[in-house]
């Protein structure tokens, strides 16, 4: 469908980027997405992605806005502590791009419900924090072939990568962390600079939009690591694993 008068105006910095125009303007208002989790990564993913004008988001959090979520998680606001953190979300991107489909989930990731989820998405871009929502979440994204584009945060770093198990050569994110590590600090636990979480939000959503436009180099077969306190980033090479026992067969 053409792209109205308002879209042109509201999208005109994508548009005039020869690597984008008109059509990938297009692609993103067809594409659907499913952000797991609207926390301290998923704000800035989703304000992100809403502003950019993917046609669906889908936000998934079982959790209510604290008032200590404020320091890092942008899309809540004072008046949302109490509320269920999807109805908070939905709040600011619809007053920030009525263009954007927004579908909440309300309810916990689980094995039980992440097929049918997450089979109504093009890509899924998680910002959850426990390694068993992240290990449900790489096995029906590689059964179903859905790009995944993950995000972790520490104290005073992060990091992002893009998993393709799918493909011959691109490793899952279980060729990564093929087994649960054990216990690990969440935020509450262990603190975190807020705009940390705001820096590699950020970066994730410039990897969920390169996958949507097929631009530049992915991610997939490498992660890009983000020291805050040396002001430094670099990007390592993720090779698949051949003996893993989720994607190493294919």
């Amino acid at each position: 469908m053409p792209l109205n008068d308002e879209q042109l105006d509201r999208y005109a910095r994508h548009i005039i980027l020869k690597q984008v125009g008109g059509a990938g303007q297009q692609d993103l208002l067809a594409a659907r997405v499913l952000v797991v989790g609207a926390g301290g990564l998923g704000s800035p993913l989703l304000m992100y992605l809403a502003a950019a004008g993917v046609g669906t988001l889908g936000i998934i959090d079982d959790d209510v806005v604290d008032l200590s979520n404020l320091q890092r998680q942008i899309i809540h606001s004072t008046s949302s502590v109490g509320c269920a953190k999807t109805d908070s979300a939905v709040e600011t991107l619809r007053a920030l791009n009525p263009d954007v489909k927004l579908i909440s989930h309300t309810a916990r990731l689980t094995a039980d419900n992440a097929h049918d989820i997450i089979s109504g998405y093009d890509l899924v871009a998680d910002g959850c924090d426990n390694f068993d929502s992240r290990f449900i979440i790489n096995d029906v994204c590689l059964a179903q072939k859905k790009p995944l584009v993950s995000a972790a945060l520490s104290q005073f770093d992060g990091q992002v990568a893009t998993f393709k198990g799918y493909e011959v050569d691109k490793p899952c994110y279980r060729c990564f962390i093929p087994d649960h590590p054990g216990t690990v600090g969440n935020c509450a636990e262990a603190g975190i600079l807020g705009a940390v979480a705001g820096v590699v939000g950020s970066l994730q959503a410039v990897e969920v939009l390169k996958e949507l436009l097929e631009l530049g180099d992915s991610l997939a077969g490498k992660i890009l690591l983000y020291d805050a306190l040396n002001a430094s980033s670099r990007t390592i090479r993720l090779p698949k694993d051949p003996g893993c026992p989720t994607c190493g067969k294919r």
